[in-house]
């Protein structure tokens, strides 16, 4: 399956090492460029590509503006995001986007990247949307069931589940999941907003934890109260958390 694709980048540099890497590809055949998001839209209009490998800082219509305007139309193209930012990839993946590269791009990643396109239009009724957020039975409310968290050249995904520990890190969270650590660009009362607060504790301004990966509560004497968990290391309990992390344990 060869995927007519538009380029969409306000960068002749960045466009011209897409063309390059989709050359050496057989599946990718480039059907044109835009460098602005309304010239985007109105190369869909004529070309009709299948594949749009989208930037999203652009100015005036920038790659999200593009993907939502696409959205409301009858058959619109896949999308790929091509960016240099990781914060737009929650939004990116709530429009559908198929994937999510940052840049510089390594051409194989971008070559796995067509390959879920390639994937979802074979089976269009079988093939996974990339839902980020999972609503609870009877709840209104949402919580994240996963991340997509930048590593090196592409994003990971992370199961909210598999997460035990997050550690604020100024502007950025570490999420350890299995021996590994990740960074993610955001705050931590707007990450404590998307997680399960009935399998999540915040038990300190920059800490959260899994709460299955808290084997007991201590205190040392002296008023101050500490959290040891499961296998190893321990996480002191801030003075603001410590009513609900007691009541946790029915205290």
């Amino acid at each position: 399956m060869v995927m007519r694709t538009l380029i969409v980048d306000d960068e002749p540099l960045a466009i011209e090492r897409l063309q390059l890497i989709c050359a050496r590809e057989p599946t990718i055949e480039v059907v044109g460029t835009a460098s602005d998001g309304a010239a985007a839209l109105r190369l869909v209009d004529a070309l009709a590509p299948d594949l749009l490998l989208l930037d999203i800082a652009m100015p005036e219509l920038d790659g999200i503006g593009v993907a939502r305007a696409l959205a409301r139309r009858p058959a619109p193209p896949a999308i790929i995001f091509v960016t240099a930012f990781d914060s737009f990839a929650v939004e990116a993946f709530d429009i559908d986007a198929v994937d999510y590269v940052l840049k510089p791009v390594a051409p194989d990643r971008l070559v796995r990247a067509v390959q879920r396109v390639a994937e979802r239009r074979a089976r269009p009724d079988t093939a996974p949307t990339a839902q980020t957020f999972a609503s609870l039975p009877g709840d209104a409310q949402r919580f994240a069931s996963e991340f997509w968290v930048p590593h090196r050249a592409e994003l990971v995904r992370i199961a909210a589940e598999d997460i035990e520990r997050i550690d604020a890190e100024r502007d950025y969270m570490r999420l350890h999941v299995g021996g590994r650590s990740f960074l993610l660009h955001q705050t931590i009362a707007s990450l404590e907003e998307r997680l399960d607060p009935e399998r999540f504790i915040r038990v300190h301004r920059s800490t959260i934890i899994r709460r299955d990966r808290i084997a007991r509560l201590r205190h040392d004497g002296s008023g101050v109260w500490y959290a040891d968990l499961v296998g190893d290391g321990e996480v002191r309990i801030g003075r603001t958390y410590l009513a609900s992390v007691k009541a946790m344990a029915g205290r």
